[in-house]
């Protein structure tokens, strides 16, 4: 809009001008349908191939493996996965897996009871534990032992932990 003056200085009106947007914001919906998932925006085939294996493994509870180089965006996918699925208001944990030496990292996983060692002066829960119910991201699980591999493994297919110092096995989902 703009004010209209006549020729010595004096208001004698306005101009508006109007814009049908209506278009504009089906296209923005358009785009964001077919072009982004969550935080993920991208419309090459390769990234529609991944949008699509996304819609369908959120509606499952199956382990999924995301692979791909360094900075591809795994993390990013499995944030969306698990905030699309039916275990979205579950915790989201995320574990680094190749920052943490094998035995570090089973009592981060597994969590350990007082006295399991030296310094463990109380219970803690293993992050396992802490993700019951949601979703854990294994971060850089290719860089571990193949012998701590084999331990989660077993894990993901029983669904059971047993946190240092325990006999007694502790069901997670």
């Amino acid at each position: 809009s703009a004010p209209l003056y006549d020729g010595e200085d004096t208001h004698i009106g306005g101009v508006e001008t109007f814009l049908d947007i209506s278009e504009i914001k089906n296209l923005g919906s358009h785009l964001k349908e077919h072009f982004q998932f969550q935080n993920i925006i991208g419309n090459s085939k390769p990234m529609q191939r991944v949008y699509q294996l996304m819609e369908n493994v959120i509606q499952s509870d199956s382990t999924v493996l995301i692979t791909g180089e360094s900075g591809t965006g795994k993390e990013l996918v499995a944030q969306a996965i698990h905030q699309n699925s039916p275990a979205a208001d579950q915790p989201y944990v995320v574990i680094d897996c190749g920052a943490l030496n094998d035995t570090l990292l089973e009592s981060e996983l597994f969590g350990y009871k007082a006295g399991a060692f030296t310094d463990a002066k109380s219970d803690k829960p293993g992050r396992s534990a802490v993700a019951d119910g949601g979703t854990i991201l294994l971060d850089e699980i290719g860089d571990i032992s193949p012998a701590m591999q084999a331990r989660l493994l077993r894990v993901l297919q029983e669904k059971v932990i047993e946190p240092l110092g325990s006999v007694k096995p502790v069901r997670v989902n």
